[in-house]
């Protein structure tokens, strides 16, 4: 019999005893109000132990009783015995956690959602300055590098920013922040000064390899273009010899200057002016059309006159890299149309081919120096795989970046984002006209 048929029974018994004796008596109805009030009475006392058990935690041995309640008090007990269990097994856990993350050779911080702190591991202490008295600070307050604080504001969180250490100036540490859980996020800054060290010592090796290479290079250049001055065309072995010296070291002394000027793009502070693009983007286009055996394969749209403050040189490396990509890597009578334009969040520059297109998978890589994509072609296409390692350096240096999409055997197209705020206005009284201007470029 289930303990709710006890109780409804042991009431009905009750009731049945104050009907015969109120019958006997014919005190029935007294006898039934003094019934209601001692089961009252003994609930409201069940209750108020309940009540004072589960005040303290009900922690101790549930009180003696009978009926309902102590299956009541079973199951509260149950309960609580369950979530200790539980909560021991997440203290476990979370101590786990915690030796782990400890034992880490990277720093580990565990922000809430205002930024505030809520953990940190030894490295975080020892690297980042942080205290166990900062618990519950916000991290912005703690650790002041405008960068730093920028990084952590934007949300964008794909790549690690470069700091130095605050309380080692000799330190450089990469920062990402991991977002997970409701508004969590974890802090990790990984200790690069190593491999930053490495990386100038690459930087300065390669500029100084280049740089030693550039003399001899044109003291060869120009002998070569005097052997073929002199040549006389008597000997056709000799000629060839020298024709394919000098076209070597031509190939070499690109290749010189391209790392030349990938060193001048990552070591020298850049001096910025207010560049006329559309004036930048027809000069270039029309320099490129010269070159061309074929007239009209260049289009240039310029959806906009908006000049960008930005160094002059570099974006003209950058423009000019694409475009010659795309005339080189297309049909020869495939057009590529160049357009500046502006949008809500950027100015773009985008170059646009119908050459053989780029595969998915070589996308992301086709901006690291000196890679190139194998493909099979009919014609070999000359070239050391640095022209977009330049677009993409040129671009960093001016808070830009780099936005590749393409379909193989239709085409790829190759955009600039600049940032609205890289938008100026021309010193000059002159009145530009914002309208959409389209123009073809040939030989005439």
């Amino acid at each position: 019999m289930g303990i709710w048929q006890k109780e409804f029974t042991s009431a009905f018994l009750l009731f049945l005893l104050v009907l015969v004796l109120g019958g006997l008596t014919g005190l029935f109805i007294p006898l039934l109000l003094l019934l209601t009030l001692a089961l009252l009475v003994h609930q409201i006392f069940q209750i108020n132990r309940f009540e004072r058990w589960i005040r303290l935690g009900g922690r101790s041995q549930y009180p003696k009783t009978t009926g309902v309640w102590e299956e009541i008090y079973y199951h509260v007990y149950r309960l609580k015995k369950s979530e200790k269990r539980r909560k021991k097994k997440l203290g476990k856990v979370i101590d786990q956690f915690r030796q782990s993350t400890e034992a880490l050779p990277d720093a580990a911080v565990v922000l809430g959602a205002n930024d505030e702190i809520e953990w940190a591991n030894k490295t975080a202490r020892s690297v980042l300055g942080l205290q166990q008295s900062d618990k519950g600070q916000r991290i912005p307050n703690l650790i002041r590098f405008p960068e730093f604080i920028r990084y952590l504001k934007s949300g964008n969180y794909e790549e690690a920013v470069i700091l130095p250490s605050p309380v080692n100036s000799q330190i450089t540490l990469a920062v990402r922040v991991v977002s997970y859980g409701a508004g969590l996020r974890l802090l990790l800054a990984q200790d690069v000064t190593q491999l930053k060290k490495m990386e100038r010592m690459r930087k300065d090796f390669v500029a100084n390899v280049s740089h030693e290479l550039r003399t001899p290079l044109t003291v060869m250049r120009g002998y070569l273009e005097t052997l073929q001055d002199m040549d006389d065309g008597l000997s056709p072995l000799l000629s060839n010899s020298v024709r394919q010296m000098y076209a070597q070291t031509e190939r070499m002394q690109n290749l010189v200057d391209d790392l030349l000027l990938l060193t001048r793009l990552e070591t020298q502070q850049r001096k910025t002016q207010c560049i006329d693009v559309p004036a930048l983007l027809t000069q270039i286009c029309k320099e490129s059309s010269d070159m061309l055996d074929n007239a009209g394969r260049i289009e240039l749209v310029l959806d906009t006159q908006v000049h960008i403050v930005g160094e002059e040189s570099s974006l003209r490396s950058a423009f000019s890299n694409l475009l010659s990509n795309a005339l080189k890597y297309s049909p020869e009578d495939a057009p590529v149309k160049v357009r500046w334009y502006q949008t809500e969040e950027a100015v773009i520059l985008s170059v646009e081919d119908q050459g053989e297109g780029i595969a998915a998978t070589d996308i992301p890589r086709v901006s690291e120096r000196f890679y190139r994509i194998e493909v099979k072609r009919s014609k070999k296409i000359p070239g050391i795989g640095l022209g977009l390692a330049i677009v993409k350096h040129a671009l960093m240096r001016h808070d830009a970046r780099l936005v590749i999409t393409s379909d193989l055997g239709k085409g790829s197209c190759f955009s600039c984002h600049f940032p609205i705020g890289q938008i100026c206005k021309p010193k000059t009284n002159a009145v530009l006209k914002d309208t959409p201007q389209s123009l073809y470029l040939n030989d005439h």
